[in-house]
């Protein structure tokens, strides 16, 4: 009559996570994007390992998603110039490295690809209190 505890524990989680969306500045929305594609490659190794094809084929289709439309979609690449043309390569690498683990059922090109991905949120999380980032001014120490 009123659903499973876990169905109330998955949609209190939904709305949680979207809440944080919401939220959440520029820069906090690219470590997601990297967070949820790490997740999905997890999925996907996990998948490898069990014999889980479904799983395997659900999740590096995630991952793909999550690199194609949100990381790489959110490129601009006019005002990023060399830096944004560069990650733009990169991401379409990952994203062709990881249709060939699929169809190879290949757990070293899913740890490669989550390498990448991992150095690449470091980073970002590396600037993340830089004034760029926090959408702050930088402050003049000349006047102060």
């Amino acid at each position: 009559m009123f659903g499973s505890r876990q169905t109330g524990v998955h949609a209190y989680a939904k709305v949680g996570m979207e809440t944080g969306v919401v939220a959440a500045s520029p820069h906090k929305l690219i470590v997601m994007l990297f967070d949820g594609a790490l997740v999905a490659l997890n999925g996907a190794l996990g998948g490898i390992r069990s014999g889980n094809i479904g799983e395997k084929g659900k999740s590096i289709s995630k991952a793909i998603m999550i690199i194609d439309s949100g990381l790489r979609a959110a490129l601009d690449k006019k005002a990023g110039g060399e830096i944004a043309e560069g990650l733009d390569a990169l991401y379409e690498y990952m994203s062709g490295r990881l249709l060939t683990a699929n169809i190879n059922n290949d757990p070293a090109i899913l740890e490669e690809v989550q390498r990448l991905l991992t150095e690449l949120r470091d980073a970002w999380n590396a600037i993340a209190d830089t004034p760029a980032a926090t959408g702050a001014q930088p402050t003049n120490l000349a006047s102060a």
